[in-house]
């Protein structure tokens, strides 16, 4: 989806480039077709994704929620995500992607979401500038994906861009085969969330 001409040129989606937006409009199309919403959680993307996603005419029946939290308190005061879950794992990790996922399709009573934890830069002594972990959640115990990407230090625009692609085309594959391919390290796990206590 190009964009159009009444879009300033400071707008936040004029940097996406026009193969990620047509590939929001084809997800966005096949949730269409499947009549289901979509949700997501976001914290170093900050709601590029919900933008990208509510951005695309004819399918705002098919978004129903977007969660940007950033910071590690409005995981837990949004979400919900255990405060001792991020303390020991910490907020960039594969377990509070898991919960985030879970619980943002949860809250917004979703068919799918997906979300996105990271550090899109500058890096410092305990974060890895790039690395960014995603998780996907549906609403079968078993529809449940989880990814990680080390994008480098390429800067914060080209690692939130970078991260924008994985969550579309996780989605894409998620909606394309019927419910999410379970990420193997996740066997015999479960989609809902982790209770309060787990630390």
């Amino acid at each position: 989806m190009p964009v159009t001409d009444d879009k300033q040129d400071d707008s936040p989606l004029s940097a996406v480039p026009d193969h990620l937006q047509a590939l929001a409009r084809e997800l966005l199309a096949m949730a269409d077709a499947r009549k289901i919403c979509i949700a997501a959680a976001e914290s170093c993307t900050g709601g590029l994704l919900a933008s990208l996603l509510t951005d695309v005419e004819g399918f705002s029946h098919c978004f129903e929620a977007g969660f940007v939290v950033y910071s590690d308190e409005a995981k837990q005061r949004q979400l919900g995500v255990p405060a001792k879950l991020i303390e020991k794992h910490t907020a960039v990790s594969r377990e509070v992607a898991r919960e985030m996922a879970v619980r943002a399709r949860a809250a917004a009573d979703a068919a799918v979401a997906v979300s996105i934890t990271g550090y899109a830069g500058p890096g410092g002594d305990d974060a890895e500038e790039g690395l960014v972990h995603f998780g996907l959640a549906g609403p079968e115990d078993s529809d449940l994906a989880l990814r990680e990407e080390h994008f480098g230090p390429q800067g914060r625009d080209r690692v939130r861009l970078a991260a924008l692609a994985v969550a579309l085309e996780m989605l894409r594959d998620a909606l394309d085969h019927g419910r999410p391919a379970q990420s193997a390290t996740e066997e015999g796990s479960t989609s809902g969330p982790s209770e309060g206590d787990e630390g």
